[in-house]
């Protein structure tokens, strides 16, 4: 039994032992991301994992940490703070198999104007379940409440990511050449970035967000609020089977901005406008919004979560073995000659 408390912090606005009450309801949800390596619990000050390093040589760490950004605001708004999460690991654990690396651990930081413990477990529900996509460990985290830095009922999320990739088998894109493919993994819409944007066209609100669309097939919040996908496994089960020469996780700035991330100098990606498969969501914002075609491919993933970049000799296996791991994978365009980075045809 914990017996720590404060009346007169209590009375300051943080409530210590509601931090106690939302670790008891979100043991459950941790206890679902426990993998092999795990060796401490939760409570401590640090999380523990102990690194297997059979069948590495020479094994490096790789890391990611990111936020949610203002696609809280949506939660906020639609009480809705179970999937928001998912959105948290996402955005790391996406990041980091870039570089070919497989994740081995997760922590997350809660900042709150008031700490609801039923509230903390609903998000770390969502965190949990990203962290079992990604199959990676829910190790640790803090939950910090601040009153008067925060509004009540709202928060801020974010999240950091441990991997591990053989320095050999490390991504870096230099034996990308003219003629390679690329092969877009679909996103299951907006993902996590764009959203203050979003905000200001749709001018987000309660009443706007339970708005049905037949468009979409859904409401507009529900729409918006999807989580972000989790590539892992199937990346991770391509990079098994093909050599894959360059990863880029469709992000904040869009194409122009992540693709030619992963490229060499001198090489740009040809994309076959016509092959995009941009979802409904997409559509609405640029037309309701009265965004420009560079714009919406300068901001937002346009249906594209992750760009793959391969030999052509490859295509059709990696294709299949994707596919097999339950990704609708397609062929995006071409590797070629150029500086301009990203070239729509």
């Amino acid at each position: 039994m914990n017996i720590s408390q404060s009346e007169s912090y209590k009375a300051a606005g943080v409530d210590i032992t509601a931090g106690y009450a939302a670790v008891e309801l979100m043991r459950k949800h941790i206890a679902r991301t426990i993998t092999p390596g795990v060796v401490s619990g939760i409570g401590g000050f640090g999380g523990l994992f102990e690194l297997d390093l059979e069948g590495y040589r020479h094994p490096v760490l790789v890391s990611g940490t990111d936020g949610v950004g203002t696609k809280l605001k949506l939660a906020f708004l639609m009480n809705r703070h179970d999937t928001i999460g998912i959105d948290c690991v996402a955005m790391c654990v996406n990041d980091i198999i870039c570089c070919g690396a497989k994740p081995l651990f997760f922590l997350d930081y809660i900042a709150l104007g008031k700490n609801v413990p039923e509230r903390v477990a609903e998000i770390v529900a969502g965190i949990a379940e990203g962290c079992v996509q990604a199959g990676a460990a829910l190790v640790g985290g803090e939950t910090a409440e601040m009153p008067g830095f925060y509004a009540r009922e709202e928060y801020d999320v974010a999240g950091f990511a441990v991997g591990a990739v053989e320095k050999e088998k490390i991504l870096r894109g230099d034996s990308i050449v003219p003629g390679d493919v690329l092969l877009a993994l679909p996103s299951s819409g907006v993902h996590s970035n764009g959203f203050s944007l979003i905000r200001k066209i749709f001018r987000v609100t309660a009443d706007s967000l339970p708005f049905y669309c037949d468009d979409l097939g859904m409401t507009l919040g529900e729409a918006l609020l999807t989580p972000t996908k989790i590539y892992v496994k199937p990346v991770l089960a391509l990079l098994e089977r093909v050599t894959v020469k360059g990863i880029s996780h469709i992000t904040g700035g869009g194409f122009y901005e992540n693709i030619p991330r992963s490229l060499p100098r001198g090489l740009c990606a040809k994309i076959d406008e016509a092959a995009l498969r941009t979802p409904p969501i997409f559509q609405l914002i640029q037309a309701t919004g009265g965004i420009s075609k560079r714009d919406m491919f300068n901001t937002y993933n346009m249906g594209v979560g992750m760009c793959l970049t391969l030999a052509k000799t490859d295509a059709d296996q990696a294709l299949a073995i994707l596919r097999e791991a339950g990704e609708d994978a397609y062929l995006l365009g071409e590797v070629a000659a150029g500086d301009e980075g990203v070239v729509l045809a």
